[in-house]
């Protein structure tokens, strides 16, 4: 069944490229309404954003959506990551600026309160996307691909020229609550030597290394106690490619891959996957498919057995 948060739940904090301070409330919604964002510091205009994947403008670094009328709110990854991980189908997100608050720059916040809120199953069947053929995008060196499967399972490699970093690669399998025990807590991160060219160019400006952020510099951590996983950069990854993968509209069926990949190239796959309807059909999940689908059968107590 579709489900929603019992109860509404407020997030406070900065936003990571703007540095401006954001108050974002998760309300639930009815079925079928998916997941809708509204600015609330905006007084005229259409100020209703939906979280879909062709609302997306390509932005460097962070997820934008765009509506019609040009209103946005960006930095949206690690929220839909933590809706989609925790199996929350419905909600609408009040938000009073343009920028979703980074907190402590993973998805665990949101999650804990989710999950402390409660989920509600709606009176309606929730639906998934399931992957036909294989669709593949490419730019460079990176790529992206979405082929058949049973579940949704993410298979992720970076490779970066930081000995702190190096070539990680990691594959899981999203079903029974994976994304809040494996990924929900790792941090982004960036390299030091592309702090000050961010911030110079208005990004970034609410990074806080050890607090919102991990910094590596050659084969030092700036992490404020140090990781939390060996692998914590490729783990948030992953969790940036699910909170994309969520703008999709329902949960996928099917195996992601990415390499190099990041948030346009996500996108830019959904883009091709919905540009072939021979691609990909939208079922209705009955039982059997309901207990694969990210979140299902998930408890608060789960975050206790984070990694």
């Amino acid at each position: 069944m579709q489900t929603t948060l019992k109860n509404k739940v407020s997030f406070k904090g900065v936003g990571l490229h703007s540095g401006a301070r954001v108050c974002a409330t998760v309300h639930p919604a009815s079925a079928e309404y998916g997941i809708w964002f509204r600015r609330t510091d905006l007084a005229d205009g259409d100020v209703l954003i939906p979280a879909r994947w062709d609302c997306v403008e390509r932005s460097p670094l962070c997820t934008k959506l765009v509506n019609e009328a040009g209103i946005s709110v960006s930095t949206v990854e690690h929220l839909m990551a933590a809706l989609a991980g925790c199996g929350l189908q419905n909600a609408l997100i009040e938000i009073d600026g343009p920028e979703v608050p980074i907190l402590d720059g993973s998805s665990a916040q949101f999650v804990d309160a989710f999950l402390a809120a409660g989920i509600q199953m709606l009176d309606a069947p929730s639906r998934a996307i399931r992957i036909l053929k294989p669709v593949e995008v490419r730019e460079g060196a990176a790529w992206a691909r979405l082929s058949p499967g049973d579940t949704l399972e993410i298979d992720f490699q970076i490779d970066f020229e930081e000995a702190a970093i190096g070539r990680q690669q990691k594959t899981l399998n999203m079903a029974n609550g994976a994304f809040v025990r494996e990924l929900s807590d790792s941090r982004t991160f960036c390299r030091r030597a592309d702090v000050d060219t961010m911030q110079a160019n208005g990004l970034a400006l609410g990074g806080v290394p050890g607090e919102n952020a991990v910094v590596f510099d050659g084969d030092l951590v700036e992490s404020g106690g140090g990781l939390r996983h060996a692998d914590e950069p490729v783990r948030h990854k992953m969790l940036d490619a699910l909170g994309d993968l969520a703008l999709a509209g329902a949960p996928i069926l099917g195996r992601y891959e990415g390499h190099r990949a990041g948030h346009a190239l996500t996108n830019k796959l959904l883009r091709a996957l919905f540009a072939n309807p021979e691609a990909y059909r939208v079922v209705t999940c009955d039982a059997d498919v309901a207990r694969l689908l990210p979140g299902a059968g998930l408890r608060h107590a789960d975050l206790a057995l984070t990694a």
